[in-house]
């Protein structure tokens, strides 16, 4: 939610407008979101007793039933828009077959869709939320580490514009985030593995302790997806628990003063310098986290070859990422990508580098005076040094599989009907009586974003994060407020 207060003032020339934007949003840890014990989504619908969700179609083969089951309990009409989105399908069609569904749906003002999914889902819806009246409120529940560790903190929305990821988006925060990490039980490896790069992109660069925990519990974090997977440890859900939470509360405290990116020089994008364009170069592109591995990993040869990151330190690092199999080269990351990636990346930074770099870990420093000269260098110090690691630098699952491009639905199966009535002392509420969808669209054998095709998930029973505790985001000229 957003509360702009501005003032008019002349000036020789005609006028001056100031204005300051009160941007607020809420986080929630639960257990089983759609379980019907735990009330909390579905008070946030009550006003309009109906819910549009945008969802994946893998992660409504698994849960579409138990969303189901829950909004009717709350007496709430569902009515779902299922996409199989992957890296390839993030783009304007995509988002706007969810603007057709918006308006079938017939969205009020200040009615939130539900999005449902992994990072590219609700990247793309929250994009279509933002465009779509240029203000549309969402609720976010997202089901991969991405999602919940990075994704679910940042409030940019975007889509890919011909090979340029995110090149179209907003800034737009969502009215509420539900962070449910049991989702993870039903996540396939290859994008656990995926999501803990980012952990280690925000670590290595801001957060010690979680750096240490992800050095230690490395192989466990990934086979037992984050303390969520069965035969999980006492000990392995608890510093799970201390990684998620840190993690997103470092990256709260690093992007909230920040929200529109006026500041250039951001801790959070280490890894993000050419990765943006590595990322969709090969046939079959990498996925996400591969793609920053190998520019964070590369990034790390670099400050070493600076003197800014000890050779433990740089060694270190790089074996971690190999261990969680995480690429930490490429063929194609070559002096072709070097070069035209230093050139974009320097209009997206307006001029300048600010290459962010571990110095030491646990801290970054940004640099801007690198050289084509001394890029080139680290680049054939990088390749030597990954010829000693495990697979030579090449890291495990690392590029998309065929539903990780996948398609979208151009609109929702059926139309909703809205009726329109006045109500004595209220003035005008929407009643609404929406068609449910006719049968549900099965998940694909292959997965992405998503889930595989196991069982059902309900509570952690002990292995999620206790309760619902609430963190509230509230910027004015400082964040506050955050717990």
């Amino acid at each position: 939610m957003s509360d702009l207060k501005a003032t008019v003032s002349e000036t020789p020339k005609g006028f001056h407008v100031e204005g300051y934007e009160k941007i607020t949003y809420d986080f929630s840890f639960v257990d089983g979101v759609f379980d019907v014990n735990n009330p909390g989504l579905a008070e946030c619908y009550k006003p309009w007793g109906r819910v549009l969700a945008v969802t994946d179609k893998n992660v409504f083969g698994l849960y579409g039933d138990k969303m189901e089951k829950y909004f009717a309990h709350y007496g709430l009409t569902l009515k779902v828009h299922k996409t199989s989105i992957g890296e390839k399908a993030k783009t304007v069609d995509t988002w706007l077959s969810i603007c057709d569904s918006m308006t079938d749906f017939g969205i009020i003002r200040k009615e939130p869709v539900l999005v449902v999914g992994g990072g590219l889902v609700t990247d793309v819806a929250g994009f279509a939320c933002a465009a779509y009246r240029r203000n549309t409120n969402f609720i976010r529940v997202p089901t991969t580490v991405i999602g919940l560790i990075d994704a679910s903190v940042s409030i940019k929305v975007a889509v890919n514009y011909g090979n340029y990821k995110n090149r179209l988006g907003a800034y737009h925060a969502p009215i509420h985030t539900f962070l449910d990490f049991t989702f993870l039980r039903t996540l396939p490896i290859a994008q656990v593995r995926n999501g803990f790069a980012e952990l280690i992109k925000i670590s290595s660069c801001s957060h010690l302790q979680v750096f240490d925990l992800l050095d230690k519990f490395c192989e466990q974090l990934i086979e037992h997806k984050f303390g969520r997977g069965d035969g999980s440890s006492e000990e392995l859900v608890k510093a799970a628990d201390i990684i998620n939470r840190e993690g997103i509360y470092e990256m709260l405290k690093l992007e909230s003063p920040n929200l529109h990116e006026i500041g250039l020089d951001r801790v959070i994008a280490y890894g993000h310098t050419w990765s943006p364009l590595h990322e969709l170069i090969p046939e079959t592109p990498l996925r996400h986290g591969h793609a920053i591995s190998i520019d964070m990993a590369y990034t790390a040869t670099l400050a070493n070859h600076r003197g800014l990151l000890s050779d433990a330190e740089h060694k270190r690092l790089l074996t971690l990422f190999s261990r969680a199999g995480l690429t930490i080269d490429h063929p194609q990351f070559d002096e072709h990508v070097i070069d035209k990636g230093t050139a974009a990346i320097l209009k997206t930074r307006d001029g300048k580098l600010r290459l962010a770099v571990p110095n030491p870990l646990g801290s970054c420093t940004f640099l801007n005076d690198v050289s084509q000269e001394e890029l080139l260098l680290a680049l054939k110090k990088h390749k030597d040094v990954v010829k000693s690691y495990p697979r030579e630098g090449a890291g495990l699952e690392a590029f998309v599989d065929s539903s990780d491009t996948g398609y979208t639905d151009l609109a929702s199966e059926n139309k909703s009907v809205l009726d329109t009535v006045a109500e004595n002392g209220d003035g005008l509420k929407a009643k609404v009586a929406a068609k449910e969808l006719n049968g549900t669209t099965g998940h694909a054998n292959g997965h992405t974003n998503g889930h595989t095709n196991g069982h059902s998930n309900g509570h952690a029973n002990g292995n999620g994060v206790k309760g619902v505790q609430d963190s509230h985001v509230e910027r004015v000229a400082k964040t506050n407020g955050v717990h």
